[in-house]
């Protein structure tokens, strides 16, 4: 309770020290500095050394702004589905005759923010820090946030300063998407991090690791935003990069002032007292408070699935597969969608009926407890003989919605169908770190499934990572080791198919039949709602897990 109670006390400081810098006027400004405070769910400040951690909520709040990848999402439209544009590379494509290489030609004149050149070498370079064990700059703490999101990268080869080879383990059509996961950090900032670890350091492991984390304090990547003040556990400052190469992305906003806090009532409080301008979840009985003081709350359909994923690890009680389907038709998401005060969408698979990878699947998710008590008693259960389940899930985190009464009310829903849950409530990043390891490890402490939300933006995050034999732990994230032979066709057929149309039917194909097979407990659709203060302007909700600060302004 003592760690509790400093944490609290450390993070109303830290909030209070954002409200009273905000506004506030440098020597000599001709205007008040325009500030943006921004209250995460994260419980810490996601990494900044260029692989973010804290799930997808890093790449939003330390990724996007202060770092680029090759290739990028586009978020400018709320109308539209993201789409994948080029970013820090202007072009790419496949080698016609050999389809594990990829030539990529790079955007010239790019300055990362301590003045060095990217080009090619910052290219290999990065690819190196994740994927090249004998490299100075490898650093194995970034390798499991990134190198399970791009699988198939191997290697990658300056061909001249502004052209890259890079080369994949296997043909795959996904990489240019995967990439948006792989963050340019500066070479010569981290060299220069390096040149300070004393020379009794000998080992180059351990001098990487305290070049990195020297690098993480005081970082340089080429995004819109530049790191000003990094205060672990506490807080990080970004300051606009005037400099940055794209000029509809150079922000208007002076400053970003991004805070943990991982509850969604102290969250909200601290908008409605005026402490920041932004909270991510807010809590949803506050909705209506919220409005009537001015705020806006923003929300939009989003690729982002949250579920439970099912183990198959030998005696789990999700083998059966009526188990499995039955759990799906004993959740009534139209009441939970109320719960949630409508901010959620009713999922009927990963991706929903219309999109070009549904597939029309035989079996039907949908609220049905009839059909779920069948099939219950088909498998052997009943009132007087439930099967008892244990999730895995956390208090708050990335994506996570309001994991704690959406779980207490799917397991009241699935007490009606014979099933006996129960919990195990672990901090969000020790859950996504679980969540590499796998239901056989013992971070799962006996855990029958994992609640972990997940992007579905691109087809390896949104289905492959989930059902190939190839992505057992650790190479990715089926946790649950589920795959088969059929599965691991369909994935090879969608990831061999180089023209967009026919990879989308592939991949129809491998969806439904993974609706079918029901890993998942399909719960959520997330639609991402946010409170801003009615100052910020130019926000645009994209149909995307991320959102772009950088082309907003601020009264």
């Amino acid at each position: 309770m003592q760690t509790r109670s400093i944490r609290i006390k450390t993070l109303a400081a830290a909030i209070a020290l954002a409200a009273a810098g905000a506004g506030a006027v440098a020597p000599g400004a001709a205007h008040a500095e325009k500030v943006l405070r921004i209250a995460m769910t994260a419980g810490d400040i996601p990494r900044t050394l260029g692989q973010p951690d804290q799930g997808f909520e890093g790449n939003r709040f330390t990724g996007i702004p202060m770092y680029d990848g090759l290739t990028q999402w586009d978020l400018s439209k709320k109308d539209e589905a993201s789409v994948l544009i080029p970013a820090l590379a202007v072009s790419w494509e496949v080698d016609g005759a050999d389809k594990t290489k990829w030539v990529f030609k790079l955007r010239p004149g790019v300055k990362f923010h301590d003045g060095s050149a990217f080009n090619a070498d910052a290219v290999v370079w990065n690819v190196g820090k994740v994927l090249d064990k004998s490299a100075p700059q490898f650093d194995a703490s970034q390798v499991g946030v990134t190198a399970s999101r791009m699988p198939t990268l191997k290697s990658a080869r300056k061909i001249d300063d502004l052209t890259v080879e890079l080369t994949t383990s296997e043909p795959d059509s996904f990489l240019p998407i995967n990439l948006t996961n792989l963050y340019m950090a500066s070479p010569a900032q981290w060299n220069k991090k390096l040149a300070e670890v004393p020379a009794s350091v000998t080992d180059p492991a351990e001098r990487s690791q305290k070049a990195w984390a020297a690098f993480a304090a005081d970082a340089s990547g080429t995004g819109p935003f530049k790191m000003s003040k990094f205060v672990p556990r506490e807080r990080l400052e970004v300051v606009k990069y005037d400099a940055y190469w794209d000029e509809k992305r150079r922000p208007k906003i002076d400053r970003v002032v991004m805070l943990p806090l991982p509850e969604a009532n102290s969250r909200t409080a601290a908008l409605m007292s005026g402490q920041v301008d932004w909270i991510e979840a807010p809590a949803p009985d506050a909705f209506e408070a919220i409005k009537s003081r001015g705020f806006v709350i923003y929300s939009n359909e989003q690729p982002h699935v949250w579920p439970w994923q099912l183990s198959f690890k030998e005696g789990s009680p999700w083998l059966d597969q009526r188990v499995r389907q039955a759990a799906n038709l004993c959740v009534n998401r139209g009441e939970l969608k109320q719960l949630l005060g409508g901010m959620m969408g009713e999922p009927k698979g990963t991706v929903p009926p219309g999109h070009p990878w549904w597939g029309d699947p035989k079996f039907a998710i949908k609220y049905d407890p009839d059909a779920a008590r069948k099939l219950m008693a088909d498998a052997g259960y009943s009132k007087a003989k439930p099967v008892k389940v244990k999730v895995q899930t956390s208090a708050s985190g990335s994506g996570q919605m309001q994991p704690l009464p959406m779980n207490e009310f799917v397991q009241q829903n699935l007490k009606d169908c014979y099933f006996d849950v129960s919990f195990d409530v672990v901090e969000w990043n020790t859950l996504f770190t679980n969540w590499r390891k796998g239901a056989k490890d013992p971070s799962a402490n006996g855990s029958d499934a994992i609640n972990v939300s997940f992007a579905a933006m691109d087809p390896f995050f949104a289905i492959v990572r989930f059902v190939s034999t190839k992505t057992f732990p650790p190479a990715s994230n089926n946790w649950g080791y589920f795959g088969n032979a059929e599965i691991d066709g369909l994935i090879k057929d969608a990831r061999t198919t180089f023209t967009p149309a026919e990879r989308d039917a592939a991949l129809a194909k491998l969806h439904a039949r993974v609706v079918e097979e029901a890993p998942f407990v399909w719960i959520a659709h997330d639609v991402g709602p946010r409170a801003i203060s009615p100052k910020v302007k130019g926000v645009v909700q994209p149909k995307s897990w991320f959102i772009d600060i950088a082309t907003m302004s601020m009264d």
